[in-house]
């Protein structure tokens, strides 16, 4: 049963810190690109910020660029999502996503989402 569970999210003030996690299970995690993304009220749904399946490459949402950390462990199955210098902005659910595209057809998976909320 392939599985993704974020945690981490919350309550945080405008400058402070979060990490999130998201655990995979029931696939070969080192076989999948990693993203997470976000959704906040009346907002479409946007990428944060993608590592590739070793590690190597990441990119990030100019919005988020410099003040967020794309990682992964693929000894633990695990992705995480390092945010610093939170801004009221960044108030949205947080989803990670997996991903394999091959040549016969891809593998997407989603998790149920984390919510993160920053106010004072």
């Amino acid at each position: 049963q392939v599985q993704l569970v974020e945690s981490g999210g919350g309550l945080v003030q405008p400058g402070g810190s979060l990490t999130l996690s998201c655990a995979a299970s029931g696939f070969t995690f080192s076989s999948f690109a990693m993203s997470w993304y976000r959704q906040a009220p009346g907002k479409e749904r946007e990428l944060v910020a993608h590592i590739t399946s070793i590690g190597g490459d990441t990119t990030y949402a100019d919005s988020v660029k410099g003040r967020f950390t794309i990682s992964r462990d693929n000894s633990k199955n695990t992705v995480y999502l390092q945010m610093n210098s939170l801004k009221p902005e960044d108030t949205a659910v947080y989803y990670c996503n997996a991903i394999e595209r091959r040549v016969w057809g891809d593998s997407d998976y989603w998790g149920q989402g984390t919510q993160v909320t920053v106010s004072s």
